[in-house]
């Protein structure tokens, strides 16, 4: 009998506790092998600092339940990123002493791309040292950029807000009689795929979105410019979405002013953005003269549980029970994925992926997914997205406001 430990870690989605309660609940399922289910508070961090608490509490179908719907991460995250193997063993040794202490068995790690990797170097060293903890990914993301799987929980969610918010809006502005021109701005450094989710705002009923603009295309002032003319010529509202990550088309990330941020970078090396929709939308006003607006989403696009996907909301908790299940069986070094079953009906399954192809790689919006221009998405990608905002969970709520978990104590 061995013991489980989770952790979280990177910026959080309105989905990441139904992972984590998908961890949890695995880690009950198994008392064969799991004796107790521990969660280390601020990640790694936590890990080091010997912070572990008992998930005790969440035996409890209700406290599970809302653990699903409550925002957030909620055993803190961090954004810290192991050193390579063989710089700093010591730090490795301090990690497996702790996870001996406490008897631990298995490890999940839920986040992105750097918590991938956090979960690679962690499973390759106990390979290498001849430690027997097992250590699996559990993916999430807004940005929806990890190799290998289909999509990653928190797209959904995060997605069908952004979609949301263009079909709102655009109706919101359409009421007065003047031209006018909202920008707004969603989270998206090298990869397009939640500003994408704008295209999804369109239907018979509401045209929520009519320019895009991804990181994967640059973005040539002139030619958008003439792509806004052209759109003004057939609409009195005109709604554009961008990627805080567009860039010029010498590379450059396009930035409100360079004082906003300037040449920052964060601990990742990640250059500090800011500011793109600002800045398209003073492209509009000084060169077209149309009343224009820009709006950036911030937090709200990735923590608003409130109106979440119920298809991402049961996939992310599925992803961290296979994932416990997979450990369970002995696989350590993976990352439990999705693979597209069928389309129509839409059917995924989660299979056990090698995370040593997955960490530190980008998956881009694929060219095919981006009308020619550069300014729309094809069939292929809404067929693709579609499905992921599908359905509206069942949501507790007291006195008209949303319940979350018990707080551990």
């Amino acid at each position: 009998m061995e013991n489980l430990l989770v952790i979280q870690s990177g910026g959080p989605t309105a989905v990441i506790n139904s992972s984590l309660a998908g961890v949890i609940k695995g880690g009950f399922s198994h008392p064969d092998k799991i004796e107790k289910v521990y969660g280390g508070l601020n990640g790694i961090e936590g890990v080091l600092e010997e912070r572990l608490v008992s998930l005790e509490l969440f035996k409890n179908p209700e406290a599970l339940r809302l653990l699903k719907q409550t925002p957030s991460s909620y055993l803190g995250s961090c954004r810290k990123k192991l050193p390579a193997i063989g710089e700093d063993d010591a730090l490795y040794e301090k990690i497996f002493d702790i996870f001996e202490k406490y008897n631990i068995g298995y490890v999940a790690c839920i986040g992105g791309n750097d918590s991938m990797d956090t979960t690679d170097k962690l499973s390759k060293f106990a390979k290498e040292f001849g430690k027997s903890v097992r250590v699996v990914g559990i993916p999430k993301t807004v940005d929806n950029d990890l190799v290998l799987t289909d999509h990653t929980p928190g797209y959904g969610s995060a997605a069908k807000f952004v979609a949301n918010c263009m079909r709102q809006i655009a109706l919101d502005t359409d009421v007065y009689q003047m031209p006018s021109v909202v920008v707004l701005e969603a989270m998206g450094r090298n990869a397009g795929w939640l500003t994408a989710a704008a295209a999804l705002a369109n239907d018979e009923s509401c045209t929520g979105t009519d320019i895009v603009c991804l990181p994967e295309r640059s973005i040539d002032k002139a030619d958008f410019l003439a792509k806004v003319e052209e759109v003004s010529k057939t609409k009195k509202t005109i709604m554009i979405a961008v990627s805080e990550g567009i860039r010029d088309k010498d590379g450059n990330y396009i930035k409100e002013n360079a004082k906003r941020g300037g040449d920052a970078h964060d601990r990742f090396g990640h250059a500090a953005l800011g500011g793109a929709g600002k800045t398209v939308e003073a492209w509009i006003s000084a060169e077209l003269g149309f009343k224009s607006r820009s709006i950036e989403l911030s937090t709200l696009q990735r923590c608003y549980s409130a109106g979440a996907s119920l298809c991402d909301v049961e996939e992310a908790f599925s992803a961290g029970f296979e994932g416990v299940g997979f450990a369970a069986e002995g696989n350590t070094g993976i990352m439990a994925g999705f693979v597209r079953a069928s389309d129509a009906p839409y059917k995924m399954e989660v299979k056990p992926l090698p995370v040593c192809e997955i960490a530190n790689k980008e998956k881009a919006v694929p060219d095919d997914m981006i009308t020619a221009d550069g300014f729309g998405m094809t069939q292929k990608f809404l067929d693709y997205a579609l499905p992921l905002i599908g359905g509206e969970p069942e949501l507790i709520y007291k006195n008209g406001l949303l319940q979350f978990a018990p707080t551990i104590k």
